[in-house]
């Protein structure tokens, strides 16, 4: 252990991802080979996708309930299309369905249904949070050491956060035009928000992911610096996957002569095993760039190896090559 710590030129002394040299991005690649096939990253990502799927449409209605208290629940569609260019057709017409079949309930149902449904949905859409932060666990080779009620509090505070953001942002794009319109500014709004929404939807992504990355695995939080990288990676990764599969399913996949009126699920849960396998992998490549350093990558105070409080902060990876 004490030797790997020592040897140059392979980014054992980086305090950043961008001051590891060539020799030590190889090492990175060769474990994360290695520990994409050994961590089943595969079989990991098709049960966070069952999970994820079971949690999607509860978590759907909760957000639907939420955005019923500040807006017209049936103007969801008109400011979310956008998002339609990154999944399978075949998905975005299962969520439109679904929306519409809950949008079509008056405001009173959906009151009540917020009120008697937000447990078990708020519940269930825990499952699907946490199901990440298991994947997190693999990916960093760490043990759940929370407690029951500490990971389901973390677990609900994420799920309410986003989908708090999810309707504040959803909210945002049917005002701005409006009070931009009311100073006399409305074809300056279409063109800014038509400029800035790609940019902003990347950024919020890499947030997303950055902090899943920092606090979804149960060990000492990494720093922003050593989390930031995989989540960048990741999510131009995800669009650019997420492009590149409604392509092919438009053009050459057939799922619905193969598996009839469940072809649109099949598909969309392909897209959603795709997105995971990329998440998890993301993380790996987080996991493998902090063992690649002997320095402290957790929060301060510095503390000597050994005693950080995560296996990847605490070991030296191994390197390639012959006598490693």
């Amino acid at each position: 252990m004490r030797h790997r710590a020592g040897e140059p030129g392979r980014g054992r002394d980086a305090e950043y991802p961008t001051r590891i040299p060539w020799l030590g991005w190889k090492d990175i690649a060769a474990r994360i080979y290695v520990s994409f096939f050994e961590d089943r990253v595969m079989l990991i990502a098709a049960g966070a996708t069952f999970y994820l799927l079971l949690a999607l449409f509860p978590a759907f209605a909760v957000f639907v309930s939420f955005y019923g208290f500040v807006s017209d629940p049936k103007t969801i569609s008109d400011h979310i299309a956008f998002i339609g260019q990154f999944l399978p057709q075949a998905g975005t017409q299962l969520l439109e369905a679904q929306l519409e079949n809950l949008t079509s309930q008056n405001s009173a149902s959906l009151s009540l249904g917020f009120v008697t449904g937000l447990l078990f949905a708020m519940w269930s859409a825990n499952n699907g949070i946490k199901t990440l932060f298991e994947a997190m666990n693999v990916a960093y080779g760490e043990s759940e050491k929370r407690s029951f009620i500490k990971l389901n509090l973390v677990a609900f505070g994420y799920t309410l956060g986003a989908i708090v953001l999810g309707v504040v942002l959803i909210t945002a794009i049917g005002i701005v035009p409006v009070v931009m319109a009311i100073f006399g500014l409305k074809s300056f709004s279409e063109a800014a928000i038509a400029a800035l929404r790609w940019p902003v939807v990347f950024v919020l992504i890499v947030t997303a992911i950055a902090i899943i990355y920092r606090y979804g695995p149960s060990r000492t939080r990494a720093r922003w610096r050593w989390v930031t990288f995989g989540a960048v990676l990741t999510a131009s990764v995800w669009l650019i996957a997420s492009i590149g599969f409604s392509w092919y399913l438009q053009n050459f996949a057939n799922y619905n002569a193969m598996y009839g009126s469940l072809g649109a699920v099949v598909g969309f849960m392909m897209w959603v095993w795709i997105s995971s396998v990329i998440f998890i992998l993301g993380a790996e490549i987080n996991a493998e760039m902090e063992h690649q350093t002997a320095v402290d990558t957790t929060d301060p105070p510095p503390k000597p190896i050994g005693r950080r409080g995560a296996r990847v902060a605490d070991t030296v990876g191994r390197r390639i090559g012959r006598n490693a």
